[in-house]
């Protein structure tokens, strides 16, 4: 993708989360220790599947790209936010930011896909056990990340494209501490109108549409739950099943409010607190949530370190 800048700009300042001098040092801090466990999680994880022939099923292989998507999600956009509170002045080029916020919307909409057939998954697994192997192949799990990768870079395309249309006469400081679709728009000394109804309606499709599969995979999950007799066994569902809703619900009830909504100087600086969530504590949490309190994650942990030992 050939980036053609027809703008007077060549590069952007990016104003960070805040400009409270006392908060610097604190929230560098803060975010740098929120980073390296996100990516030490994920990178752990990552290998744990590798590693464990037993973690080759369908759960984990999804749990596999998911740390994938994770682990480079986080690095597009937390480095360049960490700068933010070192250096008072924290500059990225017009295409470095394009890049920035191509890879950034082409993984995160490849997360919604992930989600959804992690969802899936779980979905025949406990509604329909007994076609489990059949239903949840390895070749129909390929074609799942294959169009969950599909959707999220040619969607993460069709909206870089729309803002190399964009033209930036002299604005150069953006309202965020990453090159974001919103506070871009508003730099633009053309019309943006046409940015704005595509935003809305490929958000719509890659929020609205994971969602209501999501929940309605869980909505049948849940109600086959309750047919189990066992108290043990309903309040183990219960809690495997409430960590993951709760995730999903963070991470896209975040992005909805960030992207379903127009856009306004206001609801920009609100956003940046909204983003931190589906930015930097969720990609954070989703190996905790995923893989700490499964079992089978725990014998594959000890399992490697004692052959590690000898």
């Amino acid at each position: 993708m050939a980036l053609e800048n027809a703008s007077l700009v060549t590069e952007f300042i990016l104003m960070g989360l805040t400009n409270e001098p006392d908060l610097q040092i604190p929230l560098f801090l803060l975010f740098l220790m929120t980073y390296l466990i996100t990516t030490l999680g994920n990178l752990a994880l990552i290998l744990l599947i590798v590693l464990n022939s037993h973690l080759h099923t369908p759960m984990y292989f999804f749990l596999f790209n998911l740390s994938c998507i994770d682990l480079c999600y986080c690095a597009v956009v937390t480095p360049k936010m960490l700068i933010n509170f070192v250096r008072k002045k924290n500059v990225i080029s017009y295409e470095g930011c394009m890049i920035q916020f191509y890879f950034f919307a082409s993984l995160a909409i490849s997360e919604f896909y992930v989600l959804t057939a992690m969802a899936y998954d779980r979905y025949v697994a406990i509604c329909n056990p007994l076609m489990y192997n059949i239903v949840m192949s390895p070749k129909v799990c390929s074609y799942l990340m294959l169009g969950s990768y599909l959707v999220g870079f040619s969607d993460g395309m069709i909206h870089t494209g729309g803002l190399l249309r964009l033209t930036f006469c002299d604005g150069n400081i953006i309202n965020h501490y990453f090159c974001d679709f919103f506070p871009l728009l508003q730099l633009s000394c053309t019309s943006t109108y046409v940015n704005e109804i595509q935003m809305f309606i490929f958000a719509g499709k890659n929020i609205i549409v994971p969602t209501v599969l999501i929940f309605s995979s869980y909505g049948f999950i849940l109600s086959s739950i309750l047919k189990i007799r066992s108290t043990e066994g309903r309040s183990k569902a219960f809690s495997t099943c409430s960590s993951h809703i709760i995730a999903v619900a963070l991470f896209l009830g975040s992005c909805a409010y960030m992207y379903l909504k127009p856009s306004t100087s206001g609801s920009l600086d609100q956003g940046k607190l909204s983003s931190v969530i589906y930015n930097i504590v969720i990609p954070m949490m989703n190996p905790l949530i995923y893989s700490l309190r499964n079992k089978d994650v725990k014998i594959a942990l000890k399992k490697t370190v004692t052959k590690r030992k000898f």
